[in-house]
């Protein structure tokens, strides 16, 4: 059944191929369906790399819940004492005030604030507006090659007014990016080598990383987007995630495979490897207060948000969603996983058919 709507869409041309992996009631059923490469006409593998876009959060996320556990940070402590180019924010006065209208922040930025995108900086529901333009300079998205090093990329984005006072308001994306800096001057190394020893290493995720190795090169996928013509490369097998980025981000930047992804999931299924039972809690539990949410339902669409992905309040459902077609989840309560991996870029906060067809399968 899997197999089969995914080869309807790469027949209809929406995707150029997918791996996908749904575990359900105990019955786990993998798909590989189309080509990894129009060019070559290499077949889709359960080994091939894929661009993780935004499902890199949740994998940050607990990296970042493991120096929690170790003392190294508590979530309620200012981050101004790893990052001092927060500690004189200013602040909107209004969400849609003049950028030079502003006021004091009234205390900086919290690693909680940063887990749950209500740190200050982040795209709104409505992207119009001077602060949202300005807000682009500094946004990663799928341009890895764009950022600056992330000492000065931190510099230049503290230089933009935070929209909200911290703590008070989701908005989507950019506090993984911050929290990305933040692990990398806590442990006093760079966030892949943070990635890989407190995450790859222990979960046994052996192709995970910041930019395709030389030798997953012959298993690396190209991205596409898609037209009225048909799909379009958006991004070559040699192309953006082939060398490490100056910039490596926390909110959107891992390459890795179906198993790797499956590997965190079993980790939030209460695997014990990295996170403890109350970590893995806090993780999966919806963090928003009510009315946080209000300015980012765009992106949240009636979901609430645990740390690092939105949380469903019917079913408990953990997860998020990449913006190269990518998709992964978890049902704590149920057991149940779902992962998606295609590279046809995405380019609305609106998911498109190919994962609302996946998503009825699935869940």
């Amino acid at each position: 059944m899997l197999s089969d709507l995914l080869q309807r869409h790469v027949d209809a041309r929406t995707i150029a191929g997918a791996v996908a992996l749904v575990d359900r009631d105990g019955a786990r059923e993998v798909a590989t369906v189309g080509v990894a490469d129009l060019a070559s006409g290499r077949p889709m593998t359960r080994d091939t790399v894929f661009r993780w876009a935004s499902i890199t959060g949740p994998v940050v996320t607990v990296a970042a819940l493991t120096f929690v556990q170790d003392g190294a940070i508590g979530p309620d402590e200012p981050l101004d004492r790893w990052l001092p180019e927060l500690g004189r924010l200013r602040v909107l006065r209004t969400p849609g005030a003049d950028l030079t209208d502003t006021v004091p922040a009234e205390r900086p930025p919290t690693l909680r604030d940063l887990l749950t995108s209500t740190c200050g900086w982040g795209f709104p529901s409505d992207a119009g507006g001077a602060w949202v333009a300005a807000l682009h300079r500094w946004q990663t998205g799928l341009d890895i090659t764009g950022p600056p090093p992330p000492q000065e990329w931190l510099a230049g984005l503290a230089t933009l007014p935070l929209r909200h006072q911290p703590g008070t308001t989701y908005l989507y994306n950019t506090s993984y990016d911050v929290l990305g800096v933040l692990l990398a001057r806590i442990a006093r190394r760079p966030l892949p080598d943070v990635v890989h020893q407190r995450v790859s290493v222990p979960l046994g995720m052996a192709d995970t990383g910041f930019a395709v190795r030389d030798d997953q090169r012959e298993r690396s996928s190209a991205a596409y987007r898609a037209t009225p013509q048909g799909l379009e490369l958006f991004d070559g097998v040699d192309g953006r995630w082939s060398s490490p980025p100056a910039f490596p981000s926390g909110a959107g930047g891992l390459v890795g495979t179906l198993d790797d992804w499956a590997a965190v999931a079993g980790e939030l299924h209460g695997g014990g490897r990295v996170l403890s039972a109350e970590s893995l809690r806090q993780l999966t539990t919806d963090q928003l207060q009510p009315g946080q949410g209000r300015e980012g339902q765009l992106f949240l669409a009636g979901q609430g948000w645990g740390f690092g992905g939105s949380v469903d309040p019917a079913t408990g459902r953990y997860g998020w969603v990449g913006g190269t077609g990518t998709s992964a989840h978890v049902t704590p309560a149920t057991g149940g996983t779902a992962i998606l991996l295609t590279q046809t870029t995405v380019d609305s906060p609106v998911p498109p058919t190919f994962l609302h067809d996946f998503w009825d399968v699935a869940f």
